[in-house]
């Protein structure tokens, strides 16, 4: 498979190691250095285009790919109030679009976890609490986290309690809000706690990553799964719907 690498940091590098391994093709590597040259790719010389770039240049990198009729895996965040747009030019254009918020394997099946735990406190959700708190390497630009928006998201759809999520502003934090910390620390992949707590106990489930290498897989399982195909997709294609939600 050819695929094409937009955006080339730590995590495309990292991208780059883990398809070349799988037996693919790297035909091309675009950063803000080359940024014009991605108007050389389309369908007939590139399979699969994978974009880590950042927030403020998703938005542009995503409506040029779709305009090209290109299949994309996007793993950047802090971009979504664009995506029914993209999703649009998408179907307009005969492309392919594929997104989460997190490529690990391991994070979607936490996904999972925090709406069946969010379903089981129905009946208590007057006795706890719950708040989140995502711990991320200083060079991640937004706050919170794509996967802990995932995760509360998840939390509201399944606890009627709960009707929106809030960044720590400091701000007190009314009872249908749950609140998410948002930490930056040194080079830390990735941890996402999930917490509830009452007067008499707590329950917790975290998910934290120990390098890259297990988003980087994800990414280059989805752009697999991706290539051919038109339309939209998610990890739910990819993984399947759970059975026990």
């Amino acid at each position: 498979m050819r695929i094409l690498l937009l955006g080339y940091g730590k995590m495309g590098k990292v991208i780059e190691q883990v398809a070349t391994q799988r037996g693919h093709q790297i035909v091309g590597t675009i950063d803000l250095t080359n940024r014009a040259d991605l108007k050389n790719y389309n369908p007939h010389n590139t399979d699969v285009v994978i974009e880590f770039s950042a927030p403020e240049a998703a938005h542009q990198n995503l409506q040029q790919t779709m305009a090209q009729g290109l299949r994309v895996v996007c793993g950047t965040t802090g971009w979504l109030a664009h995506r029914p747009e993209i999703e649009v030019l998408c179907q307009q254009h005969g492309a392919a679009f594929f997104y989460a918020s997190n490529y690990s394997i391991g994070v979607n099946l936490f996904f999972r976890l925090n709406k069946a735990l969010a379903k089981m406190m129905q009946p208590y959700q007057n006795d706890y609490g719950v708040a989140m708190t995502e711990v991320h390497h200083t060079q991640k630009l937004d706050a919170p986290s794509g996967t802990a928006i995932t995760l509360a998201e998840g939390i509201v759809e399944n606890l009627p309690l709960k009707t929106k999520w809030v960044g720590n502003s400091g701000a007190a934090i009314a009872e249908d809000e749950i609140e998410i910390v948002s930490l930056r620390q040194g080079d830390v992949p990735g941890t996402h706690v999930v917490k509830y707590e009452s007067a008499v106990d707590s329950i917790e489930i975290a998910h934290v990553a120990h390098s890259r290498a297990g988003f980087a897989l994800g990414a280059v399982v989805a752009a697999e799964f991706l290539n051919q195909k038109t339309g939209v997709y998610g990890m739910d294609e990819l993984l399947g719907a759970p059975v026990y939600l």
